[in-house]
């Protein structure tokens, strides 16, 4: 080390302790919301259960997320039909779109493209919601009624969560499906009980329940997202926005890198 300068010396030093100190502050990050998810997982065996809140929740999810479901599987099902036939022509090969369709929307786009609408539409509210509860004190004021905030805000919405997105990818399959058929139908001149066949004789049961295991992690991630950001929020507006920027982002990285994960899971079954 004699050959670096002292200057040298000290940008390296520094360099090391920054990198330390972010790591050591990413582990810590990842540690606080691992136990997060845990304490809100458990809080599910224990009473009480607040079924009205959960209901609700289902509701704010499943069917007020519905709209927004349709509209991205229905066109992301016809753009996916037209970019197949066009690869396909090439080779000769147009017969294979209703299998290439049918496949990648319930394997992959599906359960993904709806995490990410949901994500971006529930994952801030709940933040917001939350964060907004913790600035006014009403979270303070749930322990000073012996209410516990996890088992009444949060444990609801992640079981909401958790059933509410399988059931809106089962939606979103069915209409990608059908933005395909009707693009290949009316667009490019297949025929309509041949397309069906061929989308109903390829699709195998491991390509739904993959989709819909994936439905079920991201809702988890969703929620847990929001609900963390939210309950950790720092006090204000900016605070609040802060957190619901940091839901929205952290739910979507998450979703991919556990797209991945499942996806290479499922590969090997």
């Amino acid at each position: 080390m004699k050959f670096l300068g002292s200057g040298a010396l000290l940008k390296i030093n520094s360099l090391v302790i920054s990198v330390g100190a972010s790591f050591l502050a990413f582990m810590e990050s990842l540690g606080s919301k691992i136990l997060f998810m845990l304490v809100a997982i458990f809080s599910v065996f224990s009473r009480p259960i607040y079924f009205r809140n959960m209901l609700k929740q289902f509701v704010e999810i499943a069917f007020y997320s519905l709209p927004i479901v349709g509209l991205t599987a229905f066109f992301t099902g016809m753009v996916l039909a037209l970019q197949s036939y066009v690869g396909f022509a090439r080779f000769s090969a147009e017969g294979a779109i209703a299998n290439v369709v049918v496949v990648s929307i319930t394997r992959e786009l599906g359960p993904v493209l709806t995490a990410l609408m949901v994500a971006g539409r529930i994952s801030g509210a709940i933040a917001a919601e939350i964060g907004t509860m913790k600035v006014s004190e009403q979270l303070d004021a749930l322990y000073t009624m012996s209410v516990n905030p996890i088992k009444y805000l949060i444990t609801p919405k992640i079981i909401a969560g958790i059933i509410a997105l399988p059931i809106l990818v089962m939606f979103a399959n069915i209409i990608g499906v059908m933005g395909g058929w009707l693009t290949a139908v009316v667009q490019l001149d297949f025929s309509s009980s041949l397309y069906l066949k061929n989308t109903i004789a390829f699709v195998t049961a491991l390509d739904i329940v993959s989709g819909l295991v994936k439905a079920a992690v991201f809702g988890l991630i969703i929620t847990v997202m929001g609900c963390y950001f939210g309950y950790f929020s720092s006090k204000g507006a900016m605070g609040v926005g802060k957190a619901t920027t940091n839901a929205v982002v952290v739910s979507s990285i998450l979703i991919f890198f556990f797209d991945y994960i499942l996806t290479v899971l499922f590969f090997n079954i």
